[in-house]
């Protein structure tokens, strides 16, 4: 029996790579999608044993059924992985309500109500763990994605008090239920970045490196499957959080111009 693992936006780009990591350790991969539904289901047919399965994870009620529809099927569900989001242009300048609410509810509301419903709901007798995808900003915030920003801190707040609620739950127990924060650096293109831009700007950090989404993947495999206590947050950036930035790196890049000017 193969142990199961839900990717939310597991159809592209970061996802996408998670996907593929855990397939090549012999996981059975659940690729969750909004819009990408061909790509997902491309990805899950290359897949050794995947499925794809759609969602609006703007819908509170269809993401919570959606767990506990996946909780009757899997036997041996052992981590949900929260890597869906949305990314949209406000400022600290001026919030914009629309761009807040949706960043809100898509990236903390959201994950934080999968994370309970798949605690309350999934089976597995090797321990359950759950992955919040957050962002090195966390650590390294400018004023650019305000709405954004303020989202993935409050999906990082979700780490710790789950922590405490699962250990609670357990009655003291040491459990192999576990909850962590997985927060990446600038990794692939983002909105309309150039592929000379993204090379710059995903180099603005302490290695002077590009990280690439296989580490991503490969540190979410490792909180799916190794000894961290529960409750912590992984960063996977190349030191870009330890690097103080007063605006976004892709504006950054943007700033300095073209290598030689």
């Amino acid at each position: 029996m193969r142990p199961a693992v839900l990717v939310t936006g597991g159809a592209k780009r970061i996802g996408e790579a998670i996907c593929r990591r855990f397939a090549d350790a012999g996981w059975h991969v659940i690729v969750h999608y909004h819009t990408s539904r061909e790509a997902a289901e491309a990805l899950a047919a290359d897949l050794p044993s995947a499925e794809a399965v759609g969602a609006d994870l703007a819908d509170w009620d269809s993401a919570c059924a959606l767990v506990e529809q996946l909780a009757a099927q899997l036997p041996d569900w052992r981590a949900l992985i929260n890597s869906a989001s949305v990314f949209r242009r406000d400022d600290a300048d001026a919030l914009d309500p629309a761009t807040f609410d949706e960043a809100m509810r898509v990236n903390a509301g959201v994950p934080a109500r999968l994370a309970q419903a798949y605690f309350a709901h999934a089976r597995s007798a090797a321990g359950r763990r759950v992955i919040q995808v957050t962002d090195q900003k966390l650590a390294n915030p400018n004023p650019d994605f305000f709405s954004y920003t303020l989202s993935k801190h409050a999906l990082a707040a979700t780490v710790p008090m789950l922590a405490m609620h699962v250990l609670s739950a357990a009655e003291g127990a040491a459990p192999e239920d576990r909850i962590y924060g997985l927060a990446p650096g600038a990794i692939l293109p983002s909105h309309d970045q150039a592929p000379e831009e993204a090379e710059r700007s995903h180099r603005m950090n302490l290695l002077g490196r590009r990280t690439g989404a296989e580490e991503v993947a490969e540190a979410a495999f490792f909180l799916a499957t190794g000894p961290l206590a529960s409750g912590q947050t992984l960063f996977v950036d190349s030191g870009q959080h330890l690097v103080a930035q007063p605006r976004d790196v892709m504006y950054l890049a943007r700033q300095e111009g073209p290598p030689g000017q």
